[in-house]
């Protein structure tokens, strides 16, 4: 989150940890994405695991800009709706790719890090 603001929380990462942390999450997500490709076969709901991954993606890929225009509550439904989806998707991949289940946690753990952030944001602005 590198947005100018007054307000932060004691608990925000400063600016220069968010980048190659996400170049980290955007990394495994990928490598989860394509496993996932590569054996959409042996997966049950195969499509369904895949639109679940790029709605999350298409959520995760506009929040900044709803989060940075100060919009604290969309943003933190927008943050709800990718962790929930995620979790589906990390859990309906989980018995026949437990690898590619297992690379999208660390992205599940930050972006629900960003939750508590953009929740204070939101609880700040009321």
């Amino acid at each position: 989150m590198t947005f100018d603001s007054e307000y932060e929380p004691f608990f925000q990462p400063p600016g220069w940890v968010v980048a190659p942390i996400w170049a980290v999450l955007y990394t495994c997500i990928a490598i989860s994405i394509s496993s996932v490709l590569n054996h959409r076969e042996e997966l049950k709901h195969s499509n369904a695991i895949i639109l679940l991954f790029l709605v999350q993606l298409a959520l995760n890929l506009a929040w900044p800009s709803v989060f940075n225009s100060e919009r604290y509550l969309l943003s933190l439904v927008m943050i709800i709706l990718m962790i929930v989806l995620t979790s589906i998707y990390a859990y309906l991949t989980y018995v026949h790719l437990p690898t590619a289940s297992m690379l999208v946690w660390p992205y599940l753990a930050w972006i629900s890090f960003a939750a508590a952030i953009n929740t204070a944001y939101y609880v700040h602005a009321r």
